[in-house]
């Protein structure tokens, strides 16, 4: 009887675990994961993040008063119909005056290799730097979150990084999400 008891609980906690999420992703509010991305060898890309030529970086290096992280797929269907409308987002950011200094974009390829990441640039056009998790590690650090998803971080110093918001999907117009960030970017 007893040991029919200890099976009974040891397989309800395997279903608790089993059955309970991973972390989240770093939610608004939160301080952003640490995560390390290799320094571009691009010295365009680096100068346009304001790296120096270090081996790796993290978001809260970036010379920006904001940052946007796209996390995307290559394979993922609702990231390569967002990509156009990414893609005016940064067209927009780019060309304001005084604005492309003060915001910066990335992307991180969850689950794909350089060339997968080289050829979703290519593909999509993609002017703004895109960095590989092709062995889901990034992935495992936000929460295994899905794609596409959105973040807008700021500095909190210290080196901090923090959310100042994040959302899964894509966003329905390029103007109302600048204008978000802007928003951001005032507070």
């Amino acid at each position: 009887m007893r040991s029919r008891a200890m099976h009974i609980v040891w397989l309800a906690m395997v279903g608790l675990m089993l059955l309970s999420p991973g972390s989240a992703s770093p939610a608004e509010g939160n301080p952003w994961t640490a995560i390390r991305l290799p320094t571009p060898a691009d010295t365009a890309v680096r100068q346009y993040l304001g790296l120096p030529e270090n081996e790796h970086f993290t978001v809260g290096q970036i010379a920006a008063e904001a940052v946007i992280v796209q996390v995307y797929s290559m394979y993922c269907p609702h990231c390569q119909r967002e990509a156009p409308r990414v893609n005016e987002l940064y067209a927009r950011i780019a060309g304001q005056a005084g604005l492309h200094r003060r915001v910066k974009m990335i992307g991180v390829g969850i689950g794909n290799s350089q060339f997968e990441v080289d050829f979703y640039r290519e593909t999509y056009d993609v002017r703004f730097p895109l960095f590989p998790d092709g062995k889901f590690i990034i992935h495992k650090q936000l929460g295994e979150t899905r794609t596409p998803h959105f973040f807008v971080l700021k500095p909190a110093g210290n080196g901090q990084v923090k959310v100042v918001f994040d959302q899964v999907g894509g966003f329905a117009s390029s103007g109302k999400f600048l204008e978000m960030v802007r928003k951001h970017l005032d507070n």
